[in-house]
């Protein structure tokens, strides 16, 4: 099966050395024309590549969606792959055999749940970043897409889900996605001002779109595969879990 994995990257980095499954896209390329010349960059074709400051890796999600033509497209990040292990190493991450078999038996591949346990995927979004966009989002879905409102509902009060926008999907899924995910956010653009958040709380459209997906596989009751994700970077559990406590106690976020 032709299918492309695009890796989302904002710098230069380590890629994947099966150039036919992976196609490395420098994200916000019509913003840093000058920091990448060997990548693909997200700024032909139809794209929105402009927009990355505030919509990240799905810059390149879109021009994927606009741009590719293969029996399945998928996206990951630089340094946060698909593995059917746990090693991190770019020589175990998922391979062209290990996506060929899996596509024989669904549709759609999504990373496994990222878990909370003790608080919501609301109050974990709410305790980082400004409420305003979620409580947008579901106004924009009961106005315009009624049927999508209970999942979305449920997205939120679960403890778990597929984040990071990370998926691999056969191209009629992945365009189907696209073509109904997408509008959604240009229609959250008329309502909010990313201008008045910090630049990490400007990247809003990817942080809404992490909970669109299982939004979007939930109402349309699609069987999927979950995949185990490694990230290719030593990350420190100790700064990540203080980070996470005064988020959550300590946040003036609103």
């Amino acid at each position: 099966m032709n299918t492309k994995i695009i890796v989302a990257t904002h710098k230069n980095y380590q890629m994947p050395k099966d150039t036919n499954l992976y196609l490395p896209v420098f994200v916000g390329k019509d913003l840093h024309p000058d920091v990448n010349d060997t990548f693909q960059g997200d700024n032909t074709g139809d794209n929105i590549s402009a927009k990355n400051s505030t919509y990240n890796e799905l810059t390149a999600l879109y021009w994927g969606w606009k741009n590719l033509s293969a029996d399945a497209v998928g996206l990951v990040h630089y340094r946060r792959h698909f593995s059917m292990g746990h090693k991190r190493s770019f020589d175990t991450i998922l391979n062209q055999t290990q996506v060929d078999r899996l596509l024989r038996e669904t549709d759609i591949i999504l990373p496994k749940k990222r878990h909370y346990y003790i608080e919501t995927n609301y109050s974990h979004y709410v305790h980082i970043h400004p409420a305003e966009p979620l409580t947008q989002t579901r106004a924009i879905l009961a106005a315009k897409y009624p049927s999508y409102v209970p999942a979305f509902d449920k997205v939120l009060k679960q403890r778990s889900a597929h984040m990071f926008n990370m998926m691999i999907m056969k191209k009629a899924k992945y365009d189907a996605y696209c073509s109904w995910m997408f509008p959604i956010l240009a229609e959250l653009e008329t309502k909010i001002d990313p201008s008045q958040y910090d630049a990490y709380n400007s990247r809003v459209y990817g942080f809404v779109s992490e909970l669109l997906v299982d939004t979007w596989v939930y109402t349309n009751q699609l069987p999927y595969k979950e995949v185990n994700f490694v990230f290719m970077e030593k990350q420190n559990w100790f700064k990540k879990g203080g980070s996470f406590l005064k988020r959550k106690f300590f946040s003036s976020v609103k």
